[in-house]
């Protein structure tokens, strides 16, 4: 792959020449014009057609697929004040259909949708709750009828068929970008659909999605990030739509919304002039441009309208705001930037990274975080289409006031001010951007990430590529003086306080009937769909023999996998043991990377480690320790001589270690007021019962009486055990050179694994309080033992039934009832042999709908719905996707790595593959009946204990209020 042979000595010199970029005009074999940019290594051509839409395309020949983006240059920002939320609605209703895609008779269902739409208009006029409530019944009523000629999901149905992954979309203040990924010989077929879907809106199945969207309110009321963001974007922003109206809406606008306002916004905003079709992967760039003009040429080109400018005056004072929910304390601290690509938004980009990086080594990283002076501590800056947004975070320790964490921030900032940084820090910072832009643009997805986001900001392309320049044009003077300048008494503080969150809106279910989901029906677009062939993409599967290149050192096996994009190398030292056969192995990798040697500080490890531009990490699971360096080849060498040595001569400190175990206890205080980490211990528990490997953790009491220097031994003698090396490189000669002066024979063994069974799950339903809008259920089984033979039934089942935007699970619960925000069904295989698989039922709703949830889920389930078309779709589905996936980079050896636990030896997709083309819809409910059907579930529910429906429990199984305490282990 051509586009990513950049010369490493750009990155590793750091007075090296900055490239020119420069934009070109040119012209194809066929006559379109396209801008490229000289020196462009990625090889992308930028296109405008005649209607004003812009197409961007590049190479990826990591796999016969396409990354495929189409950004609308539009967002939360241009919601009518009068009807906030409705841009990220309309993205909700974009996946709805079309006069052809979607229906089962247009002409009746337009006229019945029209009706619905005046209704609204009614609605959102009437000041009267009861006359309200009454046209809503109304509306649910000309509803059902408008449903029977409606097709639920089938655009999804259409995307699906194409072996397409990822298909999703999101809206942002100035955005809405809806996004695929494609087997590249499905592409004309992908524009066909797309192409008909931006075609027209029609807004079908309205009030089923709108309640959809209710969850998602209700759901944002539950996130603590989002609490933060939108105090903190409402302080910033007094004017601007920034802070003045959330992406997500007020409950007020949601409860009353206008149909007219979404067509009209539709109208306006979705035209070719300001959408971009972007592309990038296996393609040939003259064929894709005819294409994309073939079918998105004809849409009209139309102004724009004359958007207003709100300027925000200059903030001159401090502004405060709190917060509260029931999570572990924290503040953020945030200035308002200029917009992205400006150079005060380039400088206070500078600033983050000199306090907080990659490579831990900024100044927040070393005197807050190395030095554990608070739970946690960094900084950013995010960059919006217009201002942006410098930001501290601090999570404060136990007893450790704000005003104590702010200090130290603040603190940080004025060692800034006084240019009390290294003068290596800058060079660091940028050729860390250009490994980073390495690491991104070697995959489809990164590169057209960033192209989607060069068209939203209105950037050109030669301005992106040329961003890094400008950056390696910032001197440490120009640092010192933008922060005198710019970080004065003119920000915003938000605090979170730990507590009941007093502003929590609930909007309520407004009752509706199911709809008809008419799933066996298709539309002639879609039978078009299904019926057009295209030539097949074979599948490829790993000859690991031929893609490994293994060797011995000493008696360690070294696998070689040659990198064929960049050069990015990775050593990989993976040790067969974990937690499992020593649970304080986990405590010494922690406290390792607080510790220096005797010739380094810990500061300057990190220091070192950064300068080279080599990143680290230390995993440990439960079977394995995997420590990996990362980074330009050429340092390789060097890197691993620097963790070698401080692996080899670390020093044990006890006052480290004793911080370092306050650190880790108030971690676990910290987690046990988390609901994320909260409903992960309680569906553990649900699996695994009282003493699980969650559950058993080492105590407060074996914490306080380790010997620090005992502790280290197990990292010093770690390289005396038994481990392979993977190494992911160009040269394979050269990287066995730099690991092996380093390796050991084995004279050490592991303890024996500790064993954690793995209990009968028997109908128990286990509950855990916590104050929240929402309530989240998990049901586990335990199934039979993994079963290779049956891993393609797996894959079709979970794309059938269980997930994704067109299985049924997803169309009944959500689509036809709107019961869940979330709702899906999961067989996952177990990873070893010998081990259990389990079948996981999760539903994610308000707490009013949690028992009519439940009841739809059970009736789904006590047979397996026969729909041969659907299941046609998704084994089709579950194949392209096979055929067109390619396993490559450091993937193949970890590929292998898991595949060994399972006893294979060989690339299994190759006998998955087989066994789903000659599976039948009879042979997966034979499944069906004799795996899934008959397991028991045990359930977790995470929610406020007064709104539990105790009947629809108690017919759940045998109820039990579990605490904090036995759920965490501690």
């Amino acid at each position: 792959m051509k586009k990513f042979f950049i010369s490493v000595s750009l990155f590793c010199m750091i007075s090296a020449m900055a490239q020119k970029f420069e934009t070109q005009k040119l012209t194809d074999a066929q006559g379109y014009s396209y801008e490229a940019v000289k020196n462009d290594q990625a090889g992308v051509r930028v296109y405008t057609l005649k209607n004003g839409l812009k197409v961007y395309l590049a190479k990826n020949d990591d796999a016969p697929r396409i990354q495929t983006y189409i950004p609308v240059r539009t967002g939360s920002n241009n919601d009518p004040s009068d009807n906030t939320g409705l841009a990220h609605y309309l993205e909700h209703m974009v996946f709805k259909g079309t006069s052809h895609l979607g229906t089962q008779d247009w002409e009746k269902e337009k006229v019945l949708l029209k009706q619905i739409s005046d209704l609204y208009e009614q609605h959102k006029a009437e000041k009267d709750p009861e006359k309200k409530k009454e046209l809503y019944k109304k509306i649910d009523e000309v509803s059902q009828e408008a449903s029977k000629y409606a097709i639920a999901n089938e655009y999804d149905k259409a995307i699906s068929s194409l072996g397409a992954t990822g298909t999703n979309a999101h809206t942002s203040l100035d955005e809405t970008v809806y996004k695929n990924n494609i087997p590249s010989n499905e592409l004309e077929k992908w524009l066909k659909v797309e192409k008909e879907r931006f075609s027209e809106l029609v807004l079908r199945l309205f009030h089923t999605e709108l309640e959809a969207v209710y969850e998602e309110y209700n759901r944002a009321q539950d996130n603590d990030s989002r609490l933060v963001f939108y105090s903190l974007m409402q302080a910033l922003f007094p004017k601007h739509p920034n802070g003045q109206q959330t992406t997500i809406g007020t409950s007020e606008h949601l409860k009353s919304p206008s149909m007219e306002a979404i067509h009209k916004y539709f109208d306006t905003y979705y035209v070719p002039n300001n959408m971009a079709v972007v592309l990038v992967g296996d393609l040939d760039y003259d064929k894709t441009i005819k294409l994309v003009d073939q079918y998105f040429g004809a849409f009209k080109y139309k102004e724009l309208p004359m958007k207003k400018m709100v300027t925000e005056e200059p903030m001159t004072s401090i502004v405060t705001r709190t917060v509260k929910s029931p999570t572990t304390p924290r503040m953020t601290i945030a200035w308002r930037t200029d917009s992205y690509g400006t150079q005060e938004a380039r400088l206070a980009d500078v600033v983050s990274e000199i306090l907080s990086n990659r490579g831990d080594a900024g100044l927040i990283d070393l005197n807050i975080n190395q030095k554990q002076k608070t739970l946690g501590a960094g900084a950013y800056e995010s960059p919006y289409k217009m201002y942006g947004t410098f930001g501290l975070v601090v999570t404060p320790k136990e007893g450790q006031s704000f005003d104590e964490a702010k200090k130290l921030l603040m603190d940080q900032l004025d060692l800034v001010k006084k240019g009390q940084f290294p003068d290596w820090m800058l060079k660091a910072i940028v050729n860390d951007k250009k490994v980073q832009r390495m690491k991104s643009w070697e995959t489809a997805d990164g590169l057209a990430t960033e192209l989607y986001d060069s068209y939203i900001n209105v950037r050109t392309w030669e301005q992106e590529l040329d961003e890094i320049n400008q950056y390696d044009k910032i001197t440490k003077a120009d640092v010192v003086k933008f922060a005198n300048d710019f970080y004065k008494d003119n920000y915003v503080v938000i605090y979170k306080e730990k507590g009941v969150n007093d502003k929590l809106v609930r909007v309520q279910n407004p009752g509706i009937t199911p709809i008809k989901l008419n799933r066996e029906a298709q539309s002639p677009f879609l039978k078009d769909i299904l019926n057009t062939k295209v030539p097949e993409i074979k599948p490829e599967f790993i000859d690991f023999k031929t893609a490994i290149q293994t060797s011995k050192i000493k008696d360690k096996t070294v696998s070689f996998v040659k990198n064929k994009y960049n050069e990015i190398a990775q050593i990989s030292y993976v040790f067969p043991f974990g937690t499992d056969n020593d649970k304080e192995l986990s405590i010494a990798g922690t406290l390792f990377e607080y510790l220096g040697t005797d010739k380094y500080t810990p500061e300057q490890l990190k220091e070192e480690f950064y300068k080279l531009g080599i990143s680290y990490s230390l995993r440990t699971s439960n079977d394995q320790m995997i420590i990996t360096l990362s980074g330009l080849e050429s340092n390789m060498k060097k890197g691993a001589e620097l963790m070698n040595h401080w692996m080899t001569n670390v020093k044990a400190d006890k006052a480290i270690y004793a911080q370092t175990v306050k650190t880790i206890l108030e971690s676990r205080a910290a987690g046990k007021k988390d609901k994320v980490r909260i409903m992960a211990a309680l569906s553990n528990y649900a699996k695994y019962g009282k003493n699980s490997r969650m559950t058993d953790i080492v105590s407060k009491e074996r914490l306080e009486s380790i010997d620090a220097v005992e502790l280290m031994k197990k990292v010093k003698t770690l390289n005396q055990y038994p481990y392979q090396v993977l190494l992911y490189g160009q040269d394979q000669k050269g990287m066995e050179k730099a690991v092996k002066p380093f390796i050991t024979n084995t004279s050490l063994q592991p303890a024996q694994a500790k064993e954690y069974a793995e209990q009968a799950t028997q109908g128990k339903v286990y509950f855990t309080n916590y104050d929240m809008v929402q309530m989240e259920m998990s049901k586990v089984a335990k199934a039979n033992t993994v079963n290779l033979s049956n891993f393609g039934k797996i894959n079709v089942f979970n794309e059938y039934f269980g997930r994704g935007l067109s299985s049924i699970v997803f169309q009944e619960i959500r689509e036809s009832k709107s019961l869940a925000y979330t709702a899906y069904v999961s067989y996952a295989n177990a990873s070893e042999k010998g081990k259990a698989n389990y079948v996981t039922n999760y539903i994610g709703t308000q707490s009013n709908k949690l028992p009519l949830a439940v009841n739809a889920m059970n009736e789904l389930m006590v047979s397996l719905p026969q729909i041969p078309a659907q299941f046609e779709n998704a084994r089709g589905s579950a194949l392209k996707q096979i055929a067109s996936n390619r396993i490559n980079r450091t993937n193949i050896f970890f590929n292998q790595l898991a595949l060994k636990k399972l006893g294979v030896d060989y690339d299994i997709r190759k006998d998955v593959y087989a066994e789903i083309q000659g599976l039948t819809l009879p042979q997966l409910t034979g499944f069906y009946n004799t795996e899934v059907k008959p397991v028991q579930y045990n359930t977790a529910i995470i929610g406020k204990k007064e709104n539990l429906n105790m009947e629809s429990i108690n017919k759940m199984g045998e109820f039990q209020e579990v605490s904090l305490e036995e759920i965490f282990g501690y």
